[in-house]
Order: C-alpha cells, then structure tokens, then sequence
C-alpha cells in the first residue's frame, strides 16, 4: 500500500516515522514550499505544489492529514472526493459538526476513517485497559488526571494561540487526548464542571482546563490539562472498588512511562503494589496506523473511533459555552 503525507511539520514527520515497513510513502505536500521540499528529501518521496497533484495519484491509498485545526475538515473533503482513506490527526475538525460531516462522507464513499489519538496505543495505557476489562481493580468509580507542559519563548505567538486556527487552548490541544482516554472508560460522560482561565500566557485562549465530567451512574473523571506546568508531566489515576492503576510518564521528557497497580487487601491498609516500566522507545505512532492499515486491507472496523472523536469535540465545545470561550 502506498501513502500521501499532508502536512510536513513535527506530526507530518512522526507520523511518516511510524509508517509501518510495508507502507510505502510516495508523496507529500505542505503550505510550506520550503518544508515540503525538506521532507520529500528526507523520506525519499515527491513533493507537490499543491494539493490536487497529490490526490490525482491513483497510487495513493491513503493520506494522513497533519495539519493546523482549521484545515483539517477542507482537506479531508478534498481527499475523500478523490477517493483516499483518511487519517487526520486529532481533534479531527475544529467542530464535532465538522468532523460529522467528515464522517458521513466517508461512509457514503466506503472509505476508512480515524482520528489520531495515539495516547491509548501507549503500552502503559492499553495495559491500564487491559486490567479494567479484566475487572483487576473491580467496579470503576472515578479517575483523576492530569497532562500538562512548559512554554517555550514565543508561544503565545504561535498558531495553537490563535483561536480561529486552533478551535481553542489548552483543552482542545492536550485537553482532548484525557477526554478520549475518559470516554475509554465511562462512556456517557456529561459536562459537570469546568473552568478554562488563562493564567500566565497573553493570549485569547486557554492555557488552563480544569474539566469534571460525570457519567450517568455519577462516575467522575476531573481532568486538568495545562501549559504553565513548566516541567513536562502525564498522570492518569483510575479508581475501583477493589484497587487503583496509576500511569505515570509518557516517555522522555514526561518521564519514564510507568504503570502501578494498587491492590487492596482484606484487611485493607497499605495495598500491595506492583509496577511495570516500559523504557523501549515510544510505537505509539506505529500501532495506531498499524490498526487503521490493517482496517483498509480486511475492511473492519478495529480501529474505528469517529463516535467517540465527535464526543470528545461536543464535550469540548459545551466546556467552551459554559466558560465563555
């Protein structure tokens, strides 16, 4: 199978990283002349001028589209009409109306499409599945997490500041991927509590989520995405009546990812805990498009998360109403 890379920049290039060994990248485009040029040269592919060149190629199965928020939905158009699966970076759209119409789109043409949320493919994190599918910690009752990150010298100057490309801050950036994670978990979630302030950063948007979402049995997920965390960390706790899994760490400078259970005893007190450290470098990336690759060749369904992609984007999109954003 041969790919398109849309979008030449740090998650173009990720991604084209990951591309499993039997996927050949023939070609690629981006905004950027510059860029693309550089990343046809790196990765051994063409470099188009403009988008259409690209979609012409009947060669090209699939695309991956790794772009700005506010191009997402318009490219993803001009793929399907040409015929190509999709795989377009999170959040899909800069509206779950958007990525609905994406959706709907996709089904009409009988093509596969995914949304990039490549955090539920980390090793810690589908082990944390694994347990809670198993019942290892018993009857879930709430989770408590926590992603944030430090600035960097003109931050508040680039593209993810400005509200008409990015759709938002915080919480649809980095937001999003402990949105997705919740609704693995507690599938009905509504917005119970939120708050976006913008403490440090001068810009429009948020550089602060603190989100509570609530399910219909009154499970919690509390939530808090931030970019003055100034030390890069991930933590994700989820609680059940018989036990606790914490994951800590995504791996460089988020810390070695590490996943711990707690399991309570009889007699209750101190649990017993055991810990699993995954130190290999991160196939996050690979996984999800071997997944969605393999849906292409056998026409399943396995790696199908547009329900829950336009949930993330409705929850997103109530959390922004209710603050003012």
């Amino acid at each position: 199978m041969n790919a398109g890379i849309v979008g030449c920049g740090l998650i173009g290039r990720k991604r084209a990283e990951a591309m499993p060994e039997e996927i050949t990248i023939l070609s690629c485009f981006d905004a950027s002349i510059e860029s693309t040029n550089k990343f046809a040269k790196d990765f051994n592919c063409v470099g188009h001028r403009n988008l259409s060149q690209l979609l012409q190629d009947p060669r090209i199965d699939f695309v991956v589209i790794a772009t700005q928020h506010n191009s997402l939905a318009n490219l993803a158009f001009q793929a399907i009409k040409k015929g190509k699966h999709i795989f377009i970076e999170k959040p899909g759209a800069i509206s779950s109306k958007e990525l609905h119409e994406i959706a709907k789109a996709a089904k009409v043409n009988n093509l596969k499409l995914h949304v990039g949320f490549n955090h539920q493919y980390h090793p810690a994190i589908l082990k944390m599945l694994e347990f809670i599918n198993d019942g290892v910690i018993g009857k879930l009752m709430f989770l408590r997490a926590r992603y944030g990150h430090g600035g960097r010298l003109g931050y508040e100057k680039e593209w993810r500041a400005d509200k008409l490309i990015s759709g938002g801050g915080e919480l649809i950036d980095q937001g999003s991927h402990l949105i997705d994670i919740s609704l693995r978990m507690f599938k009905n979630l509504s917005v119970d509590y939120a708050y976006t302030p913008t403490y440090y950063w001068n810009m429009q948007v948020e550089d602060n989520a603190f989100i509570a979402l609530k399910d219909n049995e009154g499970r919690m997920a509390f939530l808090h995405a931030s970019c003055t965390e100034w030390k890069n960390m991930f933590s994700l706790e989820v609680y059940g009546t018989t036990g606790k899994i914490e994951v800590s760490g995504l791996g460089r400078s988020y810390g070695v990812e590490t996943l711990t259970h707690y399991q309570m005893l009889p007699e209750m007190g101190p649990p017993l805990a055991k810990s699993w450290q995954f130190t290999d470098p991160d196939d996050s990336w690979c996984l999800e498009l071997k997944d969605f690759i393999s849906d292409i060749k056998n026409n399943a369904h396995c790696s199908d998360n547009i329900a829950s992609s336009i949930r993330v984007l409705e929850l997103i999109e109530q959390i922004y109403e209710r603050t003012g954003r």
